[in-house]
């Protein structure tokens, strides 16, 4: 008997009639496939197995919905919110839902529309094949599945792997982030700010240092010279 209450995932999954549930590792993809035929829906988790995927099992559209919660009847809901789906891979004839309406309910959810959906089909029609890719469906296999097929589901959810990490990383680059305040700046001082301090008064302009030669006086005159050297 598990401790504190806690139910193994293969206990719990034989309480929920129409649900066909491994064993989960958390580090493995986790397929839900979808198919009306009871060999069909073994083969296909045989080989999603032997590739390393979890698988989850169910026989009608209405049950993929309920284990989606997309079901209209949310008292019937499993319950498995917290359980992450890789991808879908869903069969297109089967009775009641088809692959194409339920292709259409998880491309309309806002919450399960990223998620890639197959669909297999053992008719190989042109024009169902179109409509399907149309409506988002990421591929079109023809039935049998073969080993090859399920190895080529994985490339598709390490895409969607990656597309989701790389929106998580251009989520966190639009976040604003918190920037140290920058220092106050130090404007220089304005022009006018020295029209406010006292003004001197002008200083009178000062002379020439340079003057003019005075002209020569009248004794200086060689002519007065002569008259004084004669008169002697």
């Amino acid at each position: 008997m598990a401790r504190s209450g806690v139910v193994s995932w293969r206990r719990r999954s034989e309480k929920l009639d129409g649900f066909d549930m491994a064993p989960m590792n958390s580090e493995e993809a986790h397929v839900l496939a979808v198919d009306d035929s009871l060999v069909d829906r073994k083969v296909i988790e045989r080989l999603l197995r032997i590739s390393s995927c979890k698988v989850t099992a169910v026989d009608s559209g209405r049950r993929a919905l309920q284990f989606l919660g997309l079901d209209d009847d949310k008292s019937s809901s499993v319950g498995f919110d917290g359980l992450k789906v890789d991808l879908i891979i869903t069969d297109y004839c089967m009775p009641g839902m088809t692959g194409y309406e339920l292709l259409k309910k998880i491309k309309e959810s806002s919450a399960l529309k990223e998620i890639p959906v197959v669909i297999m089909s053992s008719e190989n029609v042109l024009a169902r094949i179109d409509r399907c890719l149309e409506e988002g469906a990421e591929d079109f296999i023809v039935k049998p599945v073969k080993l090859s097929d399920v190895k080529r589901l994985k490339d598709y959810m390490t895409r969607e792997a990656g597309l989701e990490e790389s929106g998580m990383n251009k989520r966190k680059l639009r976040e604003p982030c918190d920037l140290p305040s920058s220092p106050p700046s130090i404007l220089p001082s304005s022009p006018s700010s020295s029209l406010s301090s006292p003004s001197k008064s002008p200083s009178p302009p000062r002379s020439s240092s340079f003057s003019a030669p005075s002209s020569p006086t009248s004794l200086d005159s060689p002519i007065r010279r002569l008259k004084m050297t004669n008169t002697d």
